[in-house]
C-alpha cells in the first residue's frame, strides 16, 4: 500500500531532520552509501568457498575426516572474506563535518518539534535539567 503525500512528506522532513540532527548516528548505520564493494575480496571469498565445498565433497567420498573438517574450514574463511567489509573503505570515508547547530550551542528557540525534543533530551542528559 503506498503512503499519501501527507505521508511521504512528513517521512522525508524525518529523514532531513535525521541527517541533520544525527550526522554521526546516519554514518554509522547507513555510512556505506558511497563505499564501493571490495571486489577482490569478495572473488577471493568465492574462490575459497568453491575450494572448500570440493575438499569437503572430496572428505565425505574418501571417508577421511581430516580432509572434509578442512573443506568445511575452508568454505567458512571464504564466506567470512567475502562478506567482511574492508577497511580501506572506511578509513577513506571522510569525517563528518560538526553541524553548525553544533558550533554554536544549541539553541532551543524556534526549530521544529524533534529539534526541540532532542535538545531537551540532551539536557536531561548532560543533567541541565
Amino acid at each position: 500500500m503506498p503512503l499519501s503525500e501527507q505521508e511521504q512528506r512528513l517521512l522525508e522532513e524525518m529523514e532531513r531532520n535525521l541527517y541533520r540532527n544525527d550526522a554521526d548516528f546516519v554514518q554509522a548505520v547507513g555510512g556505506g552509501r558511497g563505499r564501493r564493494p571490495n571486489y577482490r575480496a569478495i572473488v577471493l571469498g568465492v574462490l575459497l568457498a568453491v575450494a572448500g565445498a570440493g575438499a569437503l565433497i572430496a572428505g565425505v567420498a574418501s571417508q577421511l575426516l581430516v580432509i572434509g573438517v578442512v573443506g568445511f574450514a575452508l568454505m567458512f574463511a571464504g564466506v567470512l572474506v567475502a562478506i567482511t567489509p574492508s577497511k580501506r573503505g572506511a578509513a577513506a570515508a571522510p569525517p563528518a563535518e560538526p553541524t553548525a547547530e553544533k558550533q554554536r550551542g544549541r539553541s532551543t528557540s524556534g526549530g521544529s518539534f524533534m529539534d526541540r525534543m532532542n535538545d531537551r533530551w540532551d539536557r536531561r542528559q548532560d543533567g541541565q535539567d
